[in-house]
């Protein structure tokens, strides 16, 4: 559908995409289906993170038992939070590209 957006919708487009690959009738996931979303799909953001209080406190969150689920805007607090406090994002921050 968005063969002809630019690379910021495309990526939000496959985030979306992911989400609803996943999601219940309702667009929503448990916390353990979201934590496992999160662990196989954003791996190179949460790599070497495990010992960050942040994502600590998010992973804890979604190991709470609790009949709550995450929906897709949560969902998308969650990864702009685990992007926020990467290593990776330093990495992609100090990549300059040329077009």
């Amino acid at each position: 559908a968005l063969g002809k957006g630019s690379d910021l919708e495309k990526a939000f487009a496959t985030a979306a995409l992911v989400y609803n690959n996943s999601a219940d009738p309702e667009g929503k996931l448990s916390k353990a289906e979201t934590k496992t979303l999160l662990q196989t799909q954003f791996w190179g953001f949460i790599q070497g993170q495990e010992n960050k209080p942040k994502y600590q406190e998010i992973i804890s969150a979604l190991d709470e038992e609790s009949e709550n689920k995450i929906d897709f805007e949560d969902f998308m607090i969650l990864l702009v939070s685990l992007t926020l406090m990467s290593d990776l994002l330093q990495e992609i921050k100090n990549v300059k590209t040329t077009k």
